[in-house]
């Protein structure tokens, strides 16, 4: 059966329910995530709304597929990804598809959360970029190079620098946390500067180069075809759908997971990825 038809079955023990828990006008009380047969029933999703590709994306192509099957949407904006994970941390929205593998572990670690990744989706790589030198083989001696501050963006960028072959970092090393301290080898001398990864594009012209990840890319309204080198998109590197580990398993999270591997998110992509977009191996 689908969730359009159930919930026009279920709607009088639902409109009952809210009443019984004192929703307030607006009808958005939330049921108890401990509660089965309440996350059952849920079609109303909450997801935390960013400037940036992905919710793009979700607006674009996953909402719409959606919407076949009964569910509606709220949004709540946020300016910065860790508003938004505090917010989908404390179940004040439902859903966010912002970051990979690497920044959710680093949030979890840093604010005891609980946050989990339930499917892959759609990734923009970093690119190592410059607004002074057209070619890698530019680099000399000394040269600055920008790279984002935030740990998990630090250690992709650093590894992206050492796939350009402009340094080594330790291979004893876990390449998603190196930081500079691991660079062994720098025979260039180059000066790396970390900043606020949303500040690295803007000044871009005050460096010699700089390492961009994709959402910023996207928001700069920077072509992606004029990156010099782009990086591989390791594993802790996917983006994903990212749900409070309590709501892993609730079918509404699922069907998002679903809509992502749906055939017709996949004519979407085939109609509209212009280069943009690297897709896993299971959204193909």
């Amino acid at each position: 059966m689908s969730v359009k038809k159930w919930a026009a079955a279920t709607a009088a023990t639902l409109s009952l329910a809210l009443v019984l828990t004192g929703c307030g006008a607006g009808g958005n009380a939330e049921p108890a995530a401990s509660d089965p047969a309440a996350a059952a029933e849920k079609t109303e999703i909450r997801y935390g709304k960013a400037q940036g590709p992905y919710t793009v994306l979700f607006e674009d192509a996953i909402i719409p597929i959606m919407e076949e099957d009964g569910y509606t949407f709220a949004k709540t904006d946020f300016s910065d990804l860790l508003q938004n994970d505090l917010a989908l941390n404390e179940k004040a929205i439902d859903v966010n598809v912002e970051q990979h593998q690497a920044y959710a572990s680093n949030f979890n670690e840093a604010q005891n959360g609980n946050l989990e990744l339930i499917g892959a989706i759609p990734t923009v790589p970093a690119g190592l970029f410059s607004g002074r030198h057209d070619s890698l083989d530019d680099v000399q001696d000394g040269m600055t190079v920008a790279i984002p501050n935030d740990a998990a963006n630090t250690a992709r960028a650093y590894a992206l620098i050492q796939k350009a072959g402009w340094i080594k970092l330790d291979p004893a090393k876990d390449i998603a946390t190196v930081t500079k301290a691991d660079i062994v080898e720098n025979p260039k001398n180059l000066d790396f500067q970390e900043l606020v990864n949303t500040t690295v594009a803007a000044t871009l012209q005050d460096f010699d180069y700089a390492v961009i990840t994709g959402s910023i890319v996207y928001n700069a309204k920077i072509d992606p075809a004029t990156a010099l080198l782009q990086e591989d998109i390791l594993p802790h590197l996917v983006l994903g759908v990212a749900v409070h580990t309590d709501n892993a398993d609730s079918p509404w999270a699922q069907d998002i997971v679903a809509a992502y591997q749906s055939d017709e998110f996949k004519a979407y992509m085939d109609e509209n990825n212009t280069g943009l977009w690297w897709i896993p191996e299971e959204l193909q």
